[in-house]
């Protein structure tokens, strides 16, 4: 593939695509070594593999070839064998205190974007050989940056492969989060060396455990390489929140799950595989002891090393570790069965609270078809603080009792269930409990933590969604926010009012609710201003545009006219004027667009995009792009993204993604799709997860009977959904619930808007 002259030929196998390379039992249980040789190019060109070279032949087979060997490897899966001939280039590598070379290999023109991925490399494989406490088992480390790939990352043993967007980072290009990707991307993949490579899983069912470890060990690993992120509660905006909305219906599935097809293996890798499992391991670290889980962890890579294990074979290790509770028992009702409980605390006026379980649904009038063996019942590990003690309280509500007292200080003015959200519930108070809350956090917010604001926001507004809490509960709850200036508690914030942005557009209070959401902003806004300096902290830096994008999208005066002009000046003098702060880029990208961008504008984007060769701004131009207000342009630029010489396949549904987010566009973008499936199923495959998950990304703003019949017909007409199936379920689900959602609380949110 030539891009920007540069030639590469790749592979990557998982998970069933090895034997289309070489004739293999190309499933997980089996772990042979491998002997590797490569034919490139004499000159000009280098050969890669998963372990380092032994002999180079020139000339051999022919001349101008040159036949490079390398090193038998060790025993591992054929998914992880991994093949390049490239013109790649690397810095010098750097070598790791057990003695063995890290580099990272990207194309001659982005080489000075990989220093930063070489110091997080170092500083993340480092922390993980002492935390795993076993060596990293090969002689070299190789990550590659990949121009076109059908990835975020993979975790080759010894040559891991990304795509440039989440490996290189350059200071002045790349923003705030890009840099936060790379970081947790690599954080990910160095896990998998360990978690997946060293012990492999014996069949796809448990493919969680590969990709749910190392989507929380990630965390670990950056918050060595950085700890001022504040990176392990973030935790909950990344991972555990979004895992929680999707989990709460019944179209969702249990984490170990039985599969039998190639294209049922690629569904699994989705959010309950990663983020469900990430939290559910979190949790278990929270009531095993950092120590005890840490030991219990290394125990079972010794016992399994060059092998292959189930998840029942984790729970043992970890039961040796901890004696006193029963591991398998209390993960079983975790993985086994879907969903999660919503724990209801009621306290009497004696101080005591009664703790009881029940199963979680956004749709309490669901059609629940299947039994779990579990009775949709779970063992609970509870944690409390109160307000005269910030030291941490355990017990348990398990899946047998009907419910469990804990004794709070009669004097205590407060009381708050799943310290941290480390648990994976949900936790309901009884009303004068939540309205203690909203006092508490309008008189001292900082009484509580920062996840435990972000905690109690998300939950006020699971639970009113699900019926309940009354919603004017949780709108009551936001009053507090003018005085939040923290970044994760606004994420949350922004999440749910841009929520009600897309179901509350076509209400006569809309305007009511968009001044209401303005006076909320405004503080922090005037707090982070769009001027970014060099003394703002990582987590400043990410607060900035969360707190600029929800102001431009209720219409701060202030912001739009700022972002407009910012816009205004930068492509009026595109190739003379700096662009807009890279923390920034994005937002004044789009809304400049949106608000100030016609024809001329666009094209001028457009060549932009295509003169540039740095993979992350090529995205947010991308973006930019996909907010013309003129439907002409969306669909002229969706025809000119289908071709591979203007935009990569790789980026081909982040553009449909992105349009789609577009008012204007969601219609453009649905029948698109809908017109052109039987091209993007020969282009793509059935078997492509991100085919598979385009269609719950653009029907999630449908609000309407009508989109919802035109799904359902999609469907019938186009049965045969691979990787997709669950996918497809899961969209559907979600816009009943949107429909629902404003037959039964748009008049109560209405009504408190209106009364403010």
């Amino acid at each position: 593939m030539n891009t920007h002259c540069s030639k590469i030929a790749t592979s990557k196998f998982q998970p069933t695509y090895a034997r289309q390379a070489y004739p293999c039992f190309d499933e997980p249980g089996f772990k042979p070594t491998f002997k590797v040789r490569l034919v490139r190019p004499r000159y000009g060109y280098i050969a890669l593999s998963n372990m380092d070279q032994v002999n180079v032949v020139d000339d051999s087979p022919e001349l101008g070839l040159t036949t490079v060997e390398f090193r038998e490897s060790v025993p591992m899966v054929t998914y992880l064998s991994c093949f390049i001939v490239s013109d790649f280039e690397r810095l010098s590598p750097v070598t790791v205190s057990q003695g063995f070379p890290l580099s990272v290999y990207s194309t001659r023109a982005q080489l000075n974007k990989t220093k930063y991925a070489t110091q997080v490399g170092v500083n993340v494989i480092e922390y993980y050989i002492q935390y795993f406490g076993i060596p990293y088992p090969l002689p070299k480390l190789d990550l590659a940056a990949i121009p076109d790939f059908v990835s975020g990352a993979m975790e080759h043993w010894g040559l891991v492969t990304f795509r440039e967007v989440t490996l290189l980072y350059e200071e002045g290009v790349s923003s705030t989060a890009n840099k936060q990707r790379v970081a947790t991307v690599i954080g990910h993949e160095l896990a998998h060396m360990w978690f997946g490579n060293l012990v492999t899983l014996k069949w796809w069912d448990d493919l969680w455990l590969n990709e749910g470890f190392a989507s929380y060990v990630e965390y670990k690993g950056v918050n060595h390489a950085q700890p001022d992120w504040q990176i392990l509660d973030q935790f909950l905006i990344d991972d555990l929140h979004p895992v929680l909305m999707l989990d709460a219906s019944v179209t969702s599935h249990p984490i170990v799950q039985t599969v039998a097809h190639p294209d049922e293996i690629t569904g699994l890798f989705d959010t309950i595989s990663y983020s469900k499992g990430a939290s559910v391991i979190r949790m278990l670290e929270d009531f095993m002891g950092e120590e005890d889980f840490k030991n219990g962890i290394t125990n079972f890579l010794n016992h399994f090393k060059f092998g292959n294990a189930v998840t029942q074979d984790l729970w043992n290790e970890l039961q040796e570790a901890r004696k006193d509770v029963n591991i398998t028992r209390v993960m079983d009702t975790w993985t086994r069965q879907m969903g999660y409980p919503v724990v209801t605390a009621t306290r009497d006026p004696n101080g005591t609270v009664t703790l009881k379980q029940e199963r979680f649904l956004f749709d309490q009038d669901a059609n629940i078809t299947d039994n779990s063996p579990y009775g949709y019942r779970w063992d609970v590990p509870v944690t409390y603080i109160t307000s005269q003690s910030k030291a941490v309280s355990r017990t348990w509500l398990h899946s047998d009792a009907a419910s469990v007292s804990i004794e709070i200080p009669r004097n205590a003015t407060w009381f708050k269930i799943n310290y941290h959200q480390k648990g994976y519930y949900r936790v309901n108070y009884d009303t004068k409990s939540w309205e203690q809350f909203i006092e508490l956090l309008k008189t001292d917010l900082t009484a509580l933590d920062i996840p435990d604001r972000a905690h109690l926001l998300d939950d006020i507004f699971s639970l009113a969604e699900a019926g309940r809490v009354s919603y004017s509960l949780a709108m009551d709850m936001t009053r507090y926010l003018t005085s939040e200036t923290e970044y994760i508690p606004w994420k949350v914030a922004s999440t749910k009012f841009n929520k009600f942005d897309v179901l509350l557009t076509s209400s006569p209070s809309y305007a009511k609710l968009r001044k209401y959401v303005q006076a909320l902003v405004s503080n922090v806004y005037k707090k982070v201003t769009m001027a970014v300096s060099d003394d703002d902290s990582h987590i400043q830096r990410l607060l900035r545009p969360t707190v600029v994008e929800l102001a431009c999208n209720v219409g701060v005066p202030e912001c739009i006219s700022e972002v407009v002009a910012v816009f205004k000046n930068w492509i009026s003098n595109a190739s003379s004027v700096q662009k807009p702060h890279p923390d920034l880029r994005s937002i004044v990208y789009s809304y400049g667009m949106k608000l100030a961008g016609g024809e001329k504008e666009w094209n001028i984007m457009w060549n932009l995009y295509l003169k540039e060769t740095d993979a992350q701004e090529k995205i947010k131009l991308l973006l930019g792009l996909a907010h013309s207000s003129e439907p002409w342009i969306l669909h002229r630029y969706i025809q000119l993204a289908m071709s591979e010489s203007n935009v990569r396949s790789q980026d081909f549904f982040t553009v449909l993604a992105y349009v789609s987010q577009n008012p204007v566009g969601m219609s453009i973008v649905w029948d698109f799709v809908r017109d052109n499936w039987r091209y993007l199923v020969d282009r793509f495959t059935l078997n492509d997860r991100y085919l598979g998950r385009l269609i719950p990304t653009i029907t999630k703003t449908f609000t309407s009977e009508l989109k919802l019949r035109e799904m359902e017909i999609f469907f019938t007409d186009y049965p045969d959904a691979g990787a997709g199936k669950a996918a497809r379920n899961q969209a559907l689900d979600h816009v009943r619930k949107n429909i629902k959602w404003l037959s039964q609380h748009k008049k109560t949110v209405e009504d408190w808007i209106d009364a403010v």
